[in-house]
């Protein structure tokens, strides 16, 4: 089986979301002096026109590799989704425009000065601290070692028994320990939940805060606590439980990951794909956002190189591979276009009433079903919606999210699971705080409302929503 390079890269960049799509196109702009950004529109025209009468657009006798067995070229395709995993999963990659004309090196030099400096690791910002600490050289060795085995979450997990193999002066460990509990944040170097908590009120009762009901809360009822024994727990300790209420409340301002706060990583930004909207006649709008992408063309200079015989043969053969890298990327971007815009369409056009009414309108749509109605593979399908988001009055959505089963309420309706999770949500939300419903009771709820799912499906959608069970739920 051959493989077209054409179509290997058309895959390629079929999968790419819109920032991974920008810096990709600049990364070709950097490295092929075929491509140019367009400056004007109607140099698009002229280019697509050049497009269809060229005679190198790649499609003659080439194959990926045609004197191997094309395994290299698979491999790479198949490794793809690995190599982009960052990008497909929404975690911050910066994009980067390239510029173009006079003012392209100041814009690169904005770019550069106004690019943030990279974040202070936890470790780095704790042996910054440490460095100004006053002790013997053998407490402040063992609180770089200590320091070494704090995680990311702030926490020392290795027992200091352990830690001996790093540094033989066990005393000098208990002190260095105690030492860089002091340091910023608060809670840091803890072992456990409870040591964290007890170091964060130890600070507040430093600064001048009574703790004395909190401390007391963490050190003999943390697990009361986590089961939600208001109750039993204003009876043992002698307080009200609306003094209990109030401690827990201010328990809940202290970190249990101190750590993260320090080199936290950047929200994901999101540019969406496309704005999906319905006009005044209740008709589907869908405009494409691929207006940061640079419009690219083909260099005429190189094309007339190509054919001059005043340029050497292996000069011509650089350059008519560069073309053909050129008008490749050129058609595998518009062919993405096209396919994210039909599969976009189709999508929305089975849940319309998702612009209208929300989630809880989300109908069952299986992606074989876009697949025969686009006209493509459903494997194509798969590709057009990994890692792309969709603006619509109702915010800001993957586009994967308009694809799932469902069940047939009893008056014949599909519903999605996304929707059946809305509505398992506003059950709860409207529940008796001080009689919360269980799984039993909701699934009762559900059924009441034509929707039969048993209390186990219950259980597990509760689970994925991080609602707790009744018991916790419970308010006193």
């Amino acid at each position: 089986m051959k493989l077209s390079p054409r179509l290997i890269q058309a895959m390629e960049i079929l999968q790419l979301p819109m920032l991974a799509l920008t810096e990709r196109i600049d990364e070709e702009l950097s490295s092929n002096p075929c491509l140019e950004v367009q400056e004007s529109p109607d140099d698009a025209n002229a280019d697509e026109r050049r497009e269809d009468n060229s005679p190198d657009r790649g499609e003659e006798t080439l194959v990926v590799n045609s004197e191997g067995d094309n395994k290299a070229d698979f491999e790479r395709l198949a490794d793809f989704g690995d190599a982009y995993a960052e990008v497909l999963d929404w975690m911050d990659r910066p994009g980067r425009r390239r510029g173009s004309g006079s003012g392209e090196s100041d814009v690169k030099m904005m770019a550069l000065a106004n690019t943030p400096a990279p974040e202070q690791s936890l470790g780095e910002y704790l042996i910054h601290q440490w460095t100004f600490v006053e002790a013997p050289e053998e407490i402040k060795s063992a609180g770089r070692v200590i320091i070494s085995n704090v995680d990311d979450d702030g926490y020392l997990r290795m027992p200091l028994d352990e830690l001996t193999e790093q540094s033989d002066d066990n005393h000098s460990l208990q002190a260095a320990l105690a030492m860089v509990q002091k340091l910023d944040p608060p809670g840091v170097a803890a072992h456990d939940l409870r040591e964290c908590l007890l170091i964060q009120l130890d600070a507040e009762a430093r600064a001048g805060h009574d703790v004395a009901l909190p401390r007391l809360l963490v050190d003999e009822f943390l697990r009361e606590i986590e089961l939600n024994h208001i109750p039993q727990i204003a009876k043992r300790t002698g307080h009200s439980v609306q003094e209990i209420k109030e401690a827990i409340e201010n328990l809940g301002r202290l970190d249990p990951r101190p750590g993260r706060i320090i080199g936290q990583r950047a929200v994901p930004y999101i540019i969406p794909d496309a704005i999906v909207d319905l006009d005044d006649d209740d008709n589907l709008i869908v405009t494409m956002r691929d207006g940061n992408t640079p419009a690219l063309r083909v260099s005429d200079t190189y094309r007339e190189m190509v054919k001059s015989r005043q340029v050497d043969t292996g000069t011509k053969k650089f350059i008519r591979n560069n073309l053909r890298s050129a008008q490749w990327l050129i058609s595998a971007i518009m062919q993405r276009r096209q396919t994210v815009r039909r599969v976009i369409e189709e999508v929305f056009a089975a849940q319309k009433d998702f612009l209208e009414q929300g989630r809880e309108a989300l109908k069952p749509l299986p992606m074989t079903e876009v697949a025969a109605k686009v006209g493509v593979h459903v494997a194509t399908v798969s590709r057009a919606v990994a890692g792309k988001y969709i603006q619509s009055p109702r915010g800001i959505f993957p586009l994967r999210m308009f694809f799932s089963g469902g069940k047939t309420t009893d008056d014949g309706q599909d519903i999605a699971w996304d929707a059946i999770k809305v509505k398992l949500q506003d059950v709860i939300n409207h529940e008796d705080k001080s009689k919360p419903l269980n799984d039993d009771q909701i699934a009762k709820a559900l059924r009441e409302n034509g929707i039969k799912i048993a209390r186990r499906t219950v259980a597990k959608y509760r689970g994925l929503l991080n609602i707790p069970p009744a018991r916790q739920r419970k308010e006193f």
